[in-house]
């Protein structure tokens, strides 16, 4: 199989699956990691089911590992009451589990490059186009998925819905999720910019085969 020819990419897939592997079975609640682990399950679908047709860098892909192992770990112990997020609570003295905040930013800092090859390799959009969609991209997609986290925990998963959420008590944390997420993509865009401009860097290597 031409994925194994890519030991970089063979290695990504084995952390993400020891990773996942580990969060299912040390999980302290099995229902909400079924929940959480929906999409990845179809992102992961639609990862190999696509590779035939189109295949990203392997620094996109391992953004992209790097993110789906951070949402994983998350589901591991439901994310408001994640482990490291409590580590982090104490030693920086917050007043919340600030696990969330950190996939939700991660989101946009992460996928950003993946979403912009997506579009100028693939899709074939205008360079500039390509640059930009991605944060906007981004941004509507952090919507849609907080309209899926009410579905899921309002409509059809009720006796889950508090640990799914992980709000908080934070009546705003829909909104700062999604502010985060498109900081974070705003961020990988600049950086993108900045290193596109140097006659010698990684960003663009990243783009070529």
């Amino acid at each position: 199989m031409k994925l194994l020819s890519n030991k970089s990419l063979l290695l990504f897939v084995i952390i993400f699956c020891v990773v996942w592997i580990d969060s299912f079975i040390r999980t302290n609640d099995y229902a909400n990691w079924w929940i959480e682990n929906i999409l990845t399950f179809i992102s992961l679908l639609t990862l190999i089911f696509t590779y035939r047709y189109y295949r990203f860098t392997t620094f996109s892909y391992f953004l992209i590992m790097l993110f789906m192992c951070l949402h994983v770990y998350g589901s591991k112990y439901t994310y408001a009451d994640n482990v490291l997020g409590y580590w982090l609570k104490d030693t920086l003295d917050l007043i919340r589990n600030p696990y969330d905040r950190i996939v939700h930013f991660s989101f946009g800092l992460l996928l950003y490059l993946p979403l912009k090859e997506f579009f100028s390799d693939w899709l074939k959009y205008p360079k500039n186009l390509s640059i930009y969609l991605p944060v906007v991209l981004v941004l509507a997609l952090s919507g849609g998925f907080e309209v899926i986290e009410w579905l899921v925990a309002d409509i059809f998963f009720k006796e889950h819905g508090d640990a799914y959420l992980g709000t908080q008590g934070d009546v705003w944390d829909p909104q700062k999720d999604m502010a985060l997420a498109f900081v974070g993509s705003i961020i990988s865009c600049v950086i993108f910019l900045f290193n596109s401009r140097k006659p010698t860097n990684y960003f663009c290597q990243a783009n070529k085969k």
